[in-house]
């Protein structure tokens, strides 16, 4: 019987044989595609299954009691599966697939296709204040990963399988084909020409009809525009538009803050304790926290506040509109804290559908006040574009918060005000917060992909792969007779590095510096290295972007620079090589 490593190895050469490299590519998208949908399909069934057993009949009586205990036993299983099987860190699903794209040629670890399908469910389905969208990225982006190394697609090839992956993963979870191109294109930058337009469109649609296939009705958002968009609101959008905005920056910064305190807790343990005691109090006082949201924002849509706001225990009169403002305010200050404390307690989620959530709930609060002031707004079309302003802000992308609430509403006829906030709020969030959730590690370090393709390519470029090691180091005690016979006469180099012996290094010496004195042998034994010692124009270290190498090169107008890693000399690098290398990438880029 043939082995299966035999059987692959004669479809490869059947393929290179018969089908040529773009056609490999569109039926590849599509088989990406349906991995990406089935990996949604299995994360939102999973997380519905937990949410079904904990509402069950036989607790159903005492279901708000154990708000408190659902997440932190959620928490405390998620916990004891990454530190027992998994092993690994599982990381945020948009925020690591953004840096294997830009500093690991997009090469995905394989365990990421299975970590987030088991933990995302169990952190949202036992009450987690986090989304499904980010884990199903993740898992969709390591497949996309897989199947392009399976197949030795190259790396342009390989990026744009993780984008059809991504693209699969939002049109399957939202059933938003449309939307989830843009998505892909927005958030990861993806090149906007027909090679890559196609796999994206293949890949969309090949997951939204698995999707269909599986559960034909099954819609996460149903609702269907009913209020046209009227010319006299449109004041009152624009300040929806500055008001998410705000909102988008508060949603942010309280993000980094507490992100930042938890990072100060060294031991994991204590940050589970610590989180899920915090997330479990937060989602007793305030039930509708609970998991992702989409029953709070179902309602909100449908104009059923009281619906909306059901599991709140508190005897209050919700026939009172300020009461309902209240506690809907509440929710949008809390949404944003509750999310990022289940991250921190270690918990798996993503971050979209929060912001969805706290849009909605600004939206409809922002309305409901209006209103009550003595205007007349619909509060089913400020909850929908609320959601569009928080996206376009906290996600920094306006053109997926246009198309995906338009799509999956059938919304179009709202265009105008959809992309009004959507403008407004992007800009306001964009002049206090440079970058989003998602990238700004990444652009903190320099590793951020943008449209710039030149940054791009110098992003992709490795220093390791630039370093030159054929030159003769030298030490500074060494005299020049020895550094004659043992350097100079076996290098073809005209730069040569002062090290000790232990090859920390300390500076250079040039031939044009010996030369005067090179033939003259009575200096052979009275002269050493150290006379003609120089420091180095500038120093790379091994951790220095290719950018900043490329800088130094420009500042210090040299053509070698040398290399060290903790004070210890590695080798030169040129810029010849570094410009010969950044042509070829350039050239497997774009080409």
């Amino acid at each position: 019987m043939p082995k299966p490593r035999n059987i692959f190895k004669k479809i490869l050469i059947w393929r290179y044989k018969n089908i040529s490299e773009r056609q490999f590519i569109y039926v590849l998208s599509v088989f990406v595609g349906f991995l990406a949908g089935i990996g949604t399909l299995i994360l939102k069934n999973m997380t519905s299954f937990f949410q079904t057993i904990l509402e069950g009949k036989f607790i159903k009586d005492i279901h708000h009691s154990l708000y408190f205990i659902f997440p932190i036993i959620g928490l405390a299983l998620v916990y004891y599966i990454k530190k027992r099987f998994i092993k690994k860190e599982i990381g945020h699903g948009i925020s690591t697939t953004l840096h294997a794209i830009s500093k690991r040629s997009g090469i995905i670890e394989r365990y990421k296709i299975y970590a987030s399908l088991i933990t995302a469910p169990i952190t949202v389905g036992f009450g987690g204040s986090v989304g499904l969208q980010g884990p199903a990225v993740s898992t969709g982006a390591a497949l996309g990963s897989t199947v392009s190394q399976l197949f030795h697609m190259n790396q342009k090839t390989r990026m744009l399988l993780i984008g059809c992956a991504t693209a699969g993963a939002m049109s399957s979870m939202f059933k938003a084909p449309v939307a989830a191109i843009i998505f892909a294109i927005e958030i990861f930058s993806l090149d906007l020409a027909f090679a890559s337009l196609v796999p994206l469109l293949l890949a969309s649609v090949s997951a939204v009809i698995t999707s269909y296939f599986f559960f034909e009705k099954d819609a996460l958002l149903g609702f269907k525009l009913i209020d046209a968009f009227q010319i006299k609101d449109i004041f009152y959008y624009v300040l929806l538009g500055f008001v998410t905005g705000l909102a988008s920056v508060y949603f942010s910064k309280i993000y980094f803050s507490i992100t930042n305190f938890f990072k100060r807790i060294k031991k994991p343990i204590h940050k589970f304790i610590i989180g899920g005691i915090a997330i479990g109090v937060m989602l007793y006082l305030i039930p509708p926290l609970y998991g992702e949201g989409y029953g709070l924002i179902n309602n909100l849509l449908e104009g059923n506040a009281l619906a909306a706001l059901k599991d709140i225990p508190y005897n209050v009169d919700f026939e009172n509109v300020w009461i309902v403002i209240g506690f809907l305010l509440l929710i949008t200050l809390f949404k944003a804290i509750a999310m990022t404390t289940t991250f921190a307690a270690g918990g798996v989620g993503g971050i979209f559908i929060p912001t969805l959530v706290m849009g909605s709930a600004l939206g409809n609060v922002s309305a409901k006040i209006i209103n009550q002031l003595g205007g007349n707004v619909s509060e089913s079309n400020f909850t929908l574009i609320g959601m569009t302003g928080l996206m376009a802000g906290v996600l920094h992308a306006p053109l997926t918060a246009i198309f995906l609430i338009a799509e999956i509403t059938g919304g179009y006829n709202l265009f105008v005000p959809l992309m009004l906030v959507a403008a407004i709020s992007f800009a306001v969030t964009k002049y206090f917060i440079s970058n989003s959730i998602y990238t700004v590690e990444l652009a903190e370090r320099g590793e951020l992909i943008t449209h710039n393709k030149d940054k791009n390519v110098l992003m992709m470029m490795k220093i390791n792969k630039l370093i030159e090691t054929n030159f003769k180091a030298v030490h500074p005690e060494m005299l020049l007779g020895d550094m004659l016979k043992k350097a100079v006469s076996n290098s073809n180099r005209n730069i040569f590095p002062v090290t000790e012996k232990d090859k920390q290094f300390l500076g250079i010496v040039l031939l044009d510096d010996i030369r005067p004195i090179m033939f003259d042998t009575e200096m052979y034994d009275k002269v050493t290295v150290e006379t003609f010692m120089r420091s180095a124009p500038s120093i790379i270290q091994h951790t220095d972007s290719v950018e900043k190498v490329m800088q130094k090169f420009k500042e210090s107008g040299v053509w070698n620079l040398p290399v060290i890693k903790n004070g210890k000399y590695l080798g030169f690098i040129s810029k010849s090589k570094l410009l010969s290398a950044y042509r070829s990438k350039l050239i497997e880029v774009t080409s």
